[in-house]
C-alpha cells in the first residue's frame, strides 16, 4: 500500500506593525502613543501606522492629510529603511535555524515549512512559540503566527490574534472554519471581487462550498478556480524560498507638488539610479520600464515601454523614463508622486526583497 504524504506543517510569522514598532522601541518617548512613519502632517501617504494610531482608523497606505484629519494628535517620523532592513535580517536568521523553506512576502512577514525542521520540537505549534519568543527577545518585538496545513489558512490565522497573539487552525477544524469565513477576508481576494461576490450572495465560505467545481468555474471564471481551492482547503502551494518578484522599483511622494520639466526629470534620476543600482547588484536586468505619475487630486497614470533586451545601462534607463515623462506630461502637468519600476525580468527569482517603499522624499 502507498504510504500517504506527509501533511505540511505551514507557518505564517506576521510583524506587529513593524515599522512603527522598530520606531517607538528605538525611541522610547513613542511608546504608547499614536505614530505614523512616513508622510507628513499634510503630505504623503502613511507607510506604517503603530497600533494606537489604528484605534482611530489610521492605515498604512491612507494619505497623510487623512490620517491626520482622523487623529489630529498623530505624531508622523521619518521612515528609517535600513533600520528595518536590518531588524528584519535579524528575523529572517531565526526562522532560517529552525527551516531552509523560509518565504519572505516582506520584511516584517514570511511563511515557514516546519514539517522537517532542523532543530526544536516536532510540533508546528511549539515551534510558532519559540519562534515569537526568540524574536521578542532578540528584537524587543512581537509577533503573531498562523499555525495550518496549507499556506492560505496559515496567513488567514496570522491575523486572527494580532497584536502578539497566535492561531492554530487543524484539518479537523478547517471545514468548520472555513465556512465561517467571510469572503471579503479570503486572501487574495480583493475588495472588487469580494463586493462583487457579496452581491450575488455569496458572502461567506459556506455559500461556496455547496457549489461543485464545475459550478464555480462557470460563474466566476479563472477566479473560480481559487475560490474552489480556498473553501476545500485544497491549497497545495509550496512554501518557496526563491519566491518570484515580477518587477523592482521605487516610488516617492513630494513634500510640494512637481509642475517643473526640469524638476521631474531630477527626480527620475534619482529614482533611476535607485533601482538600477539594485539590478546591478543582482545583475538582474530587465526589458519593460514602467513610469508612475500620481496627481494632486490622486489620480494615477502608468506609462510603459518595453524592449526586445534587458536594458542594462543607467542612460537608457533614465533616457526611456525621460521620453515616458515627456510624452505624457501634456495629460500630467502636475504631480505630487513620481515612481519607475522594471519588469519582466531576466531572472524572477529576487526573492522576497522590497527594494523601496512610498515614503516621503526630503
Amino acid at each position: 500500500m502507498k504510504k500517504p504524504p506527509t501533511e505540511r506543517k505551514i507557518i505564517h510569522i506576521d510583524m506587529d506593525a513593524f515599522f512603527a514598532s522598530v520606531e517607538q522601541r528605538d525611541h522610547p518617548e513613542l511608546r504608547g502613543k499614536p505614530v505614523a512613519v512616513g508622510g507628513s502632517k499634510m503630505r504623503g501617504v502613511v507607510a506604517a501606522a503603530s497600533y494606537e494610531a489604528r484605534v482611530f482608523g489610521v492605515r498604512s497606505a491612507m494619505p497623510s492629510i487623512t490620517a491626520k484629519r482622523l487623529c489630529p494628535h498623530l505624531i508622523f517620523v521619518k521612515h528609517n529603511f535600513e533600520r528595518y532592513q536590518e531588524v528584519s535580517e535579524q528575523i529572517r536568521q531565526i526562522f532560517l535555524s529552525y527551516t531552509d523553506l523560509v518565504e519572505p512576502l516582506s520584511l516584517d512577514e514570511a511563511f515557514l515549512d516546519v514539517t522537517e525542521p532542523k532543530r526544536g520540537p516536532a510540533s508546528a505549534t511549539l515551534i510558532a512559540q519559540a519562534i515569537r519568543k526568540e524574536i521578542q527577545e532578540t528584537t524587543q518585538l512581537t509577533a503573531s503566527a498562523g499555525v495550518s496545513f496549507n499556506k492560505f489558512l496559515a496567513k488567514v490565522a496570522s491575523d486572527i490574534n494580532k497584536p502578539n497573539g497566535m492561531k492554530v487552525i487543524t484539518r479537523e477544524e478547517a471545514p468548520a472554519f472555513l465556512a465561517a469565513l467571510p469572503v471579503k477576508d479570503f486572501h487574495g481576494v480583493g475588495k472588487k471581487t469580494a463586493a462583487r461576490l457579496e452581491k450575488m450572495g455569496f458572502r461567506t465560505g459556506a455559500d461556496l462550498v455547496v457549489l461543485t467545481e464545475l459550478e464555480i468555474a462557470q460563474r466566476f471564471g479563472k477566479m473560480g478556480r481559487r475560490l474552489y481551492s480556498i473553501v476545500h482547503a485544497l491549497d497545495n502551494r509550496p512554501v518557496n524560498p526563491n519566491r518570484i518578484r515580477k518587477s523592482v522599483g521605487a516610488e516617492r511622494t513630494y513634500s510640494d507638488d512637481v509642475a517643473n520639466r526640469h524638476e521631474m526629470r531630477q527626480k527620475l534620476d534619482w529614482l533611476a539610479e535607485k533601482v538600477f543600482s539594485y539590478l546591478k547588484e543582482k545583475n538582474n536586468f530587465g526589458r519593460t520600464i514602467t513610469l508612475k505619475m500620481k496627481t494632486p487630486d490622486f489620480v494615477t497614470h502608468t506609462r510603459s515601454r518595453s524592449f526586445a533586451g534587458e536594458v542594462r545601462s543607467l542612460s537608457d534607463f533614465k533616457e526611456t523614463a525621460y521620453q515616458l515623462l515627456d510624452e505624457n506630461i501634456e495629460e500630467v502637468p502636475v504631480v505630487r508622486l513620481l515612481g519607475l519600476s522594471v519588469s519582466n525580468l531576466e531572472r524572477e527569482g529576487a526573492g522576497g526583497v522590497q527594494l523601496l517603499l512610498p515614503f516621503e522624499e526630503e
